[in-house]
Order: structure tokens, then C-alpha cells, then sequence
């Protein structure tokens, strides 16, 4: 598979993380859009959030219980921040592996 993530999972593509678990890892983004950015990833190689069966409920719940733990870690819970999912190229998604974009550290701006 030529999956970036997967690649980063199995270390053999070097990341900063700052958790990691059996089924979720997270680290820093090396294009941040915001001073905290981190990505939060399933192990499991889920292509998109089309693709995320029930088997995957209990995973997708843990990975947006790691992004509020981040997000405490890292002193933003309190300010705010922002968790992003993107589906498919419309969407804006880059790399096909799931993934939770969690966004802070400044003021972000609005969606509409």
C-alpha cells in the first residue's frame, strides 16, 4: 500500500507525535494551517468517512475522545478549537486515510 499514514504508523516515515495507542496515533502536521495542528488518525486504513462501516463506531468515537485529550494536553481546550474532517476530492481531502484535522491555537475564523 502507498499510503502516507500508513507509512508514518509502521515508522518507517518519521512524524512528532504526541499519542499513540493500539488503534489511533496523532501527530503534528508538517503544513500547519493553524498554530496547533494535529492529525489524528485510525491505524485501521479506512479511505474515506464513506467508508467507515459499525465495526469502526468504537474507533471513531476514541479518536474524537483522543482530540479532546490533545486538545487539553495542549492548552486549547479552554480557547477553543476546530476538528475537521475532509471526504473526497470536493472536500478537499489529500490523503486517503482517514483522518481528524484538530485546529487552534488563535482565533479561527468563521464558516459561514
Amino acid at each position: 500500500m502507498d499510503c502516507i499514514f500508513c507509512k508514518i504508523i509502521e515508522g518507517s516515515i518519521p512524524s512528532k507525535k504526541v499519542f499513540e495507542n493500539d488503534r489511533i496515533v496523532a501527530f503534528h502536521d508538517i503544513q500547519p494551517a493553524a498554530p496547533v495542528h494535529i492529525l489524528i488518525i485510525p491505524k485501521k486504513h479506512i479511505p474515506t468517512m464513506n467508508d467507515v462501516t459499525d465495526e469502526d463506531d468504537s474507533v471513531m468515537a476514541e479518536l474524537f475522545a483522543v482530540a479532546r485529550q490533545i486538545a487539553k494536553d495542549l492548552g486549547i481546550a479552554e480557547s477553543g478549537y476546530r476538528l475537521v474532517n475532509n471526504v473526497n476530492s470536493d472536500g478537499g481531502q489529500v490523503v486517503y486515510h482517514l483522518h481528524i484535522h484538530l485546529l487552534g491555537g488563535t482565533k479561527l475564523n468563521g464558516l459561514g
